[in-house]
């Protein structure tokens, strides 16, 4: 497969989302590093983020939505939660949530859990995309399993070229680190 390389052009964008929608991977910038997204709410499409990283079938991913309301339609916000999104979205944390009962996000992104892990970013690239497809994109780091996580796209490149569909080039990640990830299942923070 010969990777799509996109800018960040409204056209490059239009294109991405054509690549998502079809069940394709495309590494996308965020403010920490590359993401390798897919349509989260596709089985097919998450299986080939596990196939093309090498990573685990049973260690989820992190699904990327556009807006808080987002969010709601797929996990179950606490009070604790709408204070913490308040703060820090969008932005560089994740939550884990009780999923809802019709949380359509894949199964496999979930690893078959009954939770489901959800972040915002802050990236005007990410977040035009998301917005574009309308749908949460699952997008762990774009690398390797075990590998470090990319922060620009030559470092995309050099683990994962030919095992993905597109790369949008946003330029190095501001942060250059993982989002900070809490979870609110079973032991919430006090």
């Amino acid at each position: 497969m010969k990777t799509q390389h996109l800018g960040s052009s409204d056209q490059d964008i239009k294109r991405a989302v054509e690549l998502l929608a079809n069940g394709g991977l495309v590494a996308l910038p965020t403010e920490t590093v590359y993401g390798l997204g897919a349509d989260a709410l596709t089985d097919q499409a998450v299986a080939k983020i596990y196939e093309a990283k090498g990573r685990p079938s049973f260690n989820p991913l992190i699904s990327h939505m556009a807006s808080t309301e987002m969010a709601g339609d797929y996990a179950i916000l606490s009070d604790l939660a709408e204070k913490l999104i308040e703060a820090f979205w969008p932005g560089p944390m994740t939550l884990i949530l009780p999923a809802r009962q019709d949380c359509k996000i894949s199964k496999l992104a979930r690893a078959g859990l009954p939770s489901v892990a959800i972040r915002v970013p802050a990236h005007p690239i990410a977040q035009a995309l998301i917005s574009a497809l309308n749908r949460p994109i699952a997008a762990p780091s774009a690398n390797l399993s075990g590998r470090i996580s990319p922060t620009t796209k030559d470092h995309v490149i050099a683990g994962l070229d030919g095992r993905i569909d597109g790369l949008i080039d946003g330029g190095p990640c501001t942060m250059g680190v993982e989002s900070t990830i809490i979870s609110l299942i079973d032991h919430p923070i006090i």
